[in-house]
């Protein structure tokens, strides 16, 4: 049996925090025949602030990266509310990272790295997802990064 995904969070120094809630008229998760696919998160901390900013324009690569790692936290945190327990998780399927940059910025693959190696990290080979990495003029209230997943899972 794979190793248990918690035990992996307490090794790694991962406090997963209250799933937050969502900025507008959607659900944050759903679960579809095996699969859970999880709405757009944003690098939000614990308290409730945003990272916001532009990449390429007074946010570094490697903020944007710290900040699509929190944000990677912030949806497996969603994903514990929807599932109850990570350990469902059978396979990360794909990860489609958001960036806010600016026009000439080309590191979008180095920014949501930052959370492909969360969830390598957490879930090991069952971590590893196909991926898509953009970048965008603006995103949801000015947030650095947006990321969405989806992971296939088994019956409780």
């Amino acid at each position: 049996m794979a190793e248990d995904v918690y035990a992996r969070l307490k090794a790694l120094g991962i406090v997963l925090p209250k799933a937050p809630p969502p900025a507008a008229n959607y659900v944050p998760t759903i679960l579809h025949r095996g699969t859970l696919y999880v709405a757009g998160q944003g690098p939000m901390e614990p308290d409730g602030n945003p990272h916001t900013g532009i990449v390429g324009a007074g946010v570094s690569v490697a903020e944007a990266r710290a900040h699509a790692r929190l944000t990677a936290i912030n949806i497996l945190a969603q994903m514990h509310a929807a599932l109850g327990d990570l350990n469902r998780v059978e396979r990360m399927l794909r990860v489609f990272g958001m960036v806010h940059a600016t026009p000439d910025f080309g590191q979008q693959p180095e920014v949501i790295d930052g959370a492909s190696s969360v969830f390598v990290e957490v879930f090991g080979e069952r971590g590893r997802h196909a991926r898509c990495a953009v970048g965008l003029a603006a995103l949801p209230r000015g947030i650095t990064v947006e990321i969405e997943v989806s992971a296939a899972v088994r019956d409780a």
